[in-house]
């Protein structure tokens, strides 16, 4: 009997090892949830530990014994990055991981077209997932607050409701392909210079109804699978393990069922990564071969300093087994998901022609006096284009989304093509900027080195520039450090390289001076009045130079609106104006504390308030046609809390070319409790129209749009009272509204 028992029991230890050897079933068709239970049970203390922590430069263990791939993530938001070698940020010299780069997400947001969004993210998702990675580490959504911020191109502009719309379709698609997006930098990351050491003071209306709405957004309705920390701290908690943020909001009040990823070198502290949120950790501070030790990955916080705490009897495996769950639920939608038969696509045709309708979608025609443009190319016989920006490649370089591409047309060219050999096209140099072009091991392979002097080059402009029909010039911002690019914010406003000067010598031999401006930020403009055209062009990747040149003759109607306040300079900023940037070194300087005194007064808010006059105001954009808005009607003018408000108005193109316009809906709370806006932007709506033609637009809103943040009960609050409804085509041209009480 007894033998007969014991043979029982060890044939069950054989089968129970069996099973805790076996791989995960590839045709398993149980419910994900009983396959993430079934997997975590056979996993060891190790594999669990193994899953939470890089194992390179880009990615993560897998479990090998089970099945379960290693995990692959990678830059960024614009285009697929190149691959680094292992364990260093180097490119790895791969002849196979060129890229198409899309343009940058503030042109993504100057489209107020949620459609563009939906595009980028399918065909970001195809060549992301043709290359083998299964998460994106995009997009950005953080405010656009200040000018200086070196990263604002990654966002999506200062309002929260615009980055809110913009955001979602563009993690649908992406997640459809079965790549997951990780939305960054979460949260308040709005400044690079001391981005590890700042610790940011704000008020929690603010918060709310500021600075966490397109992250919410990106959760509630993207269902994005997962969020990256910012750098940043919050209430002096590093925001890649902040309670706060992580614990409290982001997955108690969100219901977030992803992964929190660390920012790469963004975790501090292993107690605090246990307890307070922090998912899986990336990049800290190790090559893991020349800095810090040998075992690098194994030392980080979520590694063997965990694994210590657990043998001790500190910590059960509880806080473990949560974040592996999260890891596993991740695999399940991307690597371990073999329903999409689509394998992707990497520089496709379909890729290029989707870059380029988002390009010029966004690009925003801010100034055009006189109808110089567009450029008739039956009439000029002969044009001058101006500026380093012209010629220079702007997918290398900016941080961690510089790109190695198959091709990048530059304006230049794009204009040659355009105009074709009947109209002669001229290029000078006007100025020199950065002429290094390489990034992490990617080079231009161009030489743009020019030792000439500034007088020299400027002579020379002017000289071509007099008798020109036209003089184009390229000028703006470039990827370069304390430009527009990552780990560093701007110095000032005011454009480099002495642009301003030699735009001014051009602007007074030539009356038809179209200026185009290359940048993901606003630029100080004290010639603005001096030439007559100006066009803001972002950074637009590999389709750069094909759609400027597509919209300056006018085969595409402009109907980009900008996504932020074009300021005058930066006393009209709020957080310049109240000395609140870039915030005040404690003691001991580790830290710099930054109050954000202007509250909920963020860009066209904090204008307003003061009645400040930008050059350019939120929304604004011009086209080559005439629109005309007729009386905006509301379904009802007296609602409850329970009711929606269907709000109508028709649009006609009186112009003689097809276009589109963007209609904008604004709210203005007329009798609060509190200090609110004159007006937020609570819908919007793209229509497109040919000539003489007529649409009734409808926006949709409900009394989410009449809200605010309520610091005492910690919740949304409508008040009852009168509201008006404002639609325009710009936060400073409302042409019609209708008054509603909230019962």
């Amino acid at each position: 009997m007894k033998k007969v028992l014991f043979s029982i029991l060890l044939a069950a230890f054989v089968l129970t090892l069996a099973a805790q050897t076996l791989p995960i079933y590839l045709d398993d068709t149980r419910p994900v949830e009983q396959r993430i239970e079934d997997a975590l049970s056979r996993m060891t203390l190790e594999e669990k530990i193994a899953v939470i922590h890089a194992q390179s430069k880009f990615s993560s263990a897998g479990v090998k014994r089970l099945g379960l791939p290693d995990f692959w993530t990678d830059d960024g938001p614009h285009g697929v990055r190149p691959d680094v070698f292992w364990d260093e940020w180097e490119q790895a010299g791969q002849t196979n991981d060129s890229c198409v780069a899309f343009p940058a997400l503030t042109c993504l947001a100057a489209t107020w077209n949620p459609e563009m969004s939906y595009i980028y993210g399918k065909n970001l998702g195809e060549e992301a997932r043709y290359r083998g990675k299964h998460m994106i580490l995009g997009p950005g959504v953080n405010i656009y607050r200040t000018p200086l911020n070196g990263r604002n191109f990654e966002y999506m502009g200062e309002d929260p409701y615009l980055a809110s719309r913009m955001v979602v379709p563009y993690i649908q698609a992406m997640q459809n392909e079965g790549v997951a997006a990780c939305v960054k930098h979460y949260a308040l990351n709005n400044d690079e210079e001391y981005r590890h050491q700042v610790n940011v003071i704000v008020s929690d209306r603010a918060l709310h109804e500021i600075y966490l709405p397109a992250f919410k957004a990106a959760v509630v309705e993207g269902k994005a699978w997962a969020i990256m920390g910012g750098y940043n701290l919050y209430k002096n908690q590093h925001n890649c393990h902040n309670k706060i943020l992580l614990n409290n909001i982001l997955k108690k009040d969100w219901a977030f069922d992803g992964v929190v990823v660390s920012d790469w070198g963004g975790t501090h502290d292993t107690e605090e990564a246990i307890t307070n949120g922090l998912d899986m950790e990336f990049g800290t501070w190790t090559n893991g071969l020349t800095m810090g030790t040998s075992n690098a990955y194994d030392n980080y916080y979520l590694a063997m300093p965990y694994k210590k705490l657990i043998k001790e009897g500190k910590y059960t495996t509880k806080e473990l087994d949560e974040k592996v769950r999260r890891v596993l639920r991740l695999y399940y939608r991307t690597s371990m998901d073999f329903s999409h038969k689509n394998h992707g696509f990497l520089c496709s045709e379909a890729h290029y022609e989707a870059a380029r309708r988002i390009a010029e979608e966004g690009i925003v025609l801010l100034q055009n006096t006189g109808n110089l443009l567009p450029i008739d190319r039956n009439k000029v016989k002969r044009v001058v284009v101006v500026g380093e920006n012209a010629i220079k490649m702007m997918t290398v370089g900016g941080g961690s989304s510089s790109l190695k591409v198959q091709r990048e047309v530059s304006p230049l060219e794009g204009i040659r093509t355009i105009l074709g050999e009947k109209v002669q096209v001229e290029y000078v140099r006007g100025y020199v900027g950065d002429v290094t072009g390489e990034y992490n091991g990617v080079s231009t392979g161009q030489n743009l080195v020019d030792e000439r002097k500034p007088e020299m080059l400027t002579a020379e402009a002017v000289e071509k520039a007099r008798t020109a029909d036209y003089v184009i010039f390229f000028g703006g911002l470039n990827k370069s450090d304390y430009q527009d690019c990552e780990g560093h914010d701007r110095k000032y406003y005011e454009l480099p390289y002495d642009q301003d000067r030699v735009l001014e010598a051009i602007a007074k031999v030539n009356k038809n001076v179209v200026y185009v401006n290359i940048s993901g930020n606003g630029v100080a403009m004290p010639w603005k009045d001096k030439v007559a055209a100006i066009v803001q062009g972002w950074f637009l990747g590999s389709e750069a130079g094909h759609a400027l040149a597509s919209v300056l003759v006018g085969d595409a109607n402009p109907s980009g609106k900008l996504p932020f306040t074009w300021y005058a300079g930066l006393k009209d900023v709020g957080a310049h104006a109240l000395d609140a940037y870039p915030g005040v070194w404690r003691d001991n300087e580790k830290i710099i504390d930054e109050e954000y005194k202007e509250g909920i007064y963020v860009g066209y808010r904090w204008t307003e308030k003061n009645k400040i006059r930008p050059l350019f105001a939120f929304g604004h954009g011009l086209s080559y046609t005439t629109f005309k808005l007729g009386k905006v009607i509301a379904d009802r003018t007296e609602i409850s809390a329970s009711d929606n408000i269907t709000v109508s108005v028709d649009v006609t193109n009186v112009g003689s070319r097809a276009g589109a316009e963007v209609i904008q809906l604004y709210v203005s709370d007329k009798k609060a409790s509190v200090d609110r806006p004159l007006k937020e932007l609570k819908g919007f709506k793209k229509v497109f129209l040919q000539p003489g033609e007529t649409k009734t637009v409808s926006i949709v809103i409900d009394k989410d749009a009449l809200s605010f943040y309520d610091e005492v009960a910690k919740a949304w609050k409508a008040e009852a009272g009168d509201f008006e409804l404002l639609v325009g085509n710009s936060s400073d041209n409302i042409t019609s509204r209708v008054k509603v009480t909230l019962k």
